[in-house]
């Protein structure tokens, strides 16, 4: 076990592979379409790959189109957002609320109720299938 995240305050976590801890830790994105959770249709939990913190419900996961996996909604507490100017744009940059993980971004051209499109990396997401078939 390692220590998560530059922050401190995350405690241990499970090791990260590469590819995660350049999303994660670097605040790198992976290739649109190439994460299996894209085509994930089960009932279930998304939670942070770092730390395990619950991030968003299968019941607020979409088809954005966008080659990430993408929610209208996150849970409470569990993703926080902050302005990114990288790459010459202004964005919406959304990490964990806990461990500040780089998670994706935050448009605004989602669905009803929110309006919202969490576009997130699919290496930073830990998906639980739920056990009851309830959705989360």
């Amino acid at each position: 076990m390692t220590s998560s995240c530059s922050s401190g305050g995350c405690g241990p976590r499970a090791p990260l592979t590469p590819e995660q801890e350049q999303i994660l830790l670097g605040h790198g994105t992976e290739y649109p379409g190439s994460s299996p959770l894209n085509g994930e249709k089960r009932p279930g939990t998304y939670h942070c790959a770092a730390c395990g913190t619950l991030l968003f419900s299968s019941t607020t996961k979409y088809e954005s189109g966008s080659g990430w996996p993408s929610f209208w909604a996150a849970e409470p507490q569990g993703v926080a957002t902050r302005r990114d100017t990288s790459h010459g744009m202004v964005r919406e940059e959304a990490h964990c609320a806990q461990c500040e993980g780089h998670l994706g971004h935050v448009f605004n051209d989602g669905p009803p109720p929110t309006g919202l499109r969490y576009c997130m990396n699919g290496l930073a997401l830990d998906f639980r299938p739920s056990a009851t078939g309830s959705g989360g």
